[in-house]
C-alpha cells in the first residue's frame, strides 16, 4: 500500500488548484508517495486517487466542540504522585481544579486528566485508585467551568466514572488494546476518542524498541486501530490520532515521526501531538530537568503546527499559547483563512 505525505505550505501565495490540508489554512500542491518496497517519490497532488486525496483535504469535524480548523491546546493535568514531569503537584482535588482553571485562563481549550503515570517503567495503578484520583477532580472542575475534559485512561471502569463525572473525551495511550471493552463504552456514550500508538506497555516500552519502518509501521497500526474503532461503532469523524511520541520509540524514531507527521492526515482524522517535556527534548535541548523543557517543547509543537497538527497536548500552556499567537501572526495561519486552497 502507498501512503501519501502532503508537502505542506502556508501563506498568501497559494496557487489556484492547491488543496486545503484537512480543511484548514494550510495547503499543498504535491505529496510524497511512500511505500515499503518502492523508493519515495514526489508527485502532484492531483495524481492521488480521489478517495485518498479526500482524506488529506476534507475538513475535520469538531472534537468535543473544538474547531479543528485552528490550533487547539490540550492542557495536561496529572493527578498522580509519580508522573515524570509534575507528579504530586496536583494530587488533591482543590489543587488540581486550580491548576486546570489556570490553564484554561492561559489558553487551554481542553483539559486532559490522568490518574495513572505512563512514564517509561511505570507500574499499573489499581482501577479503584485511578477512579478515586480522577472522578472527583472532573466533577469539581465541571462545577467550576464548562471547559471540555478528557480522561486519560486505558480502563473501561475509569472512563465510565469519568464520563459520569462530566468528561467528554476518552484518551487511551494503549490505542484501545489494554481493555477491549473500552471502545464499546465510548461508542455507547457517543463520545470522541483519541487513539495513540504505543509499542509495549509503560513498564517495558523503552527496552530496545524496533521497527521495520517506523513511519509506515505507526501509520499502519493506527489505521488498523481506527478501523477497529469504526467496527465498534465510533465514527472516524469522532476519532483523533496520536503517533505516540516517546511510547516505545528511540530518539531517532521520534524525530522521524515529527519530520513526517503530515503523513498522518491520510488517516482522515484530526491529529494530536503529545511531545511536551519528553526525554528526547531534554537530551537534544540540554535540559535534564523535565520542567525546564518548555522552549524545546514549544519548538517541536510549532514545527508540528506547520504540518497541520490540530491539537498540542502540553504542560506549559501559557508559554505555548503565546508562541502559537506569534506563529499565527507571522504565518497568517489563524485557522480560518482558506485563501485559494481548494479551487480547481
Amino acid at each position: 500500500m502507498t501512503c501519501f505525505r502532503p508537502l505542506v505550505q502556508h501563506g498568501a501565495a497559494c496557487p489556484d488548484g492547491a488543496h486545503p490540508l484537512a480543511g484548514g489554512p494550510l495547503w499543498f500542491t504535491h505529496v510524497e508517495a511512500l511505500g515499503r518496497n518502492t523508493p519515495p517519490r514526489i508527485m502532484a497532488a492531483d495524481e492521488v486517487a480521489p478517495a485518498q486525496l479526500q482524506r488529506l483535504s476534507a475538513p475535520r469535524a469538531p472534537v468535543a466542540g473544538l474547531d479543528m480548523r485552528q490550533a487547539q491546546i490540550m492542557g495536561i493535568l496529572n493527578v498522580t504522585p509519580d508522573s515524570f514531569s509534575d507528579g504530586g503537584r496536583h494530587n488533591a482535588p482543590d489543587l488540581a481544579v486550580k491548576a486546570a482553571l489556570d490553564m484554561v485562563g492561559s489558553g487551554a481549550a481542553v483539559i486532559d486528566i490522568g490518574g495513572e503515570s505512563t512514564r517509561p517503567g511505570a507500574d499499573p495503578v489499581p482501577e479503584q485508585e485511578e477512579i478515586d484520583r480522577t472522578a472527583p477532580v472532573i466533577a469539581a472542575l465541571r462545577r467550576a467551568s464548562d471547559v471540555p475534559v478528557s480522561i486519560d485512561t486505558r480502563k473501561t471502569n475509569v472512563a465510565r466514572a469519568a464520563l459520569k463525572a462530566g468528561a467528554g473525551l476518552v484518551n487511551d495511550v494503549s490505542g484501545f488494546t489494554f481493555d477491549t471493552t473500552l471502545a464499546g463504552l465510548c461508542a455507547d456514550k457517543g463520545v470522541p476518542v483519541c487513539v495513540m500508538h504505543s509499542k509495549g506497555d509503560p513498564a517495558t516500552m523503552q527496552k530496545a524498541p524496533h521497527y521495520d519502518n517506523v513511519l509506515l509501521d505507526v501509520y499502519d497500526l493506527l489505521e488498523a486501530r481506527i478501523a477497529e474503532l469504526e467496527r465498534a461503532g465510533i465514527a472516524r469523524a469522532r476519532i483523533v490520532a496520536d503517533p505516540g511520541i516517546g511510547f516505545g520509540k528511540t530518539q531517532a524514531h521520534n524525530l522521524t515521526l515529527l519530520r513526517n507527521i503530515s503523513l498522518f492526515h491520510g488517516l482522515g482524522c484530526a491529529i494530536l501531538l503529545g511531545a511536551s517535556r519528553k526525554r528526547f527534548i531534554g537530551t537534544l535541548g540540554n535540559a535534564p530537568r523535565a520542567d525546564a523543557r518548555a522552549p524545546g517543547s514549544i519548538a517541536v509543537g510549532l514545527a508540528a503546527l506547520a504540518q497541520g497538527v490540530q491539537i498540542l497536548r502540553v504542560h506549559d500552556v501559557n508559554e505555548t499559547a503565546q508562541a502559537i499567537r506569534l506563529w499565527q501572526a507571522v504565518t497568517g495561519c489563524d485557522g480560518l483563512r482558506q485563501g485559494k486552497a481548494g479551487k480547481r
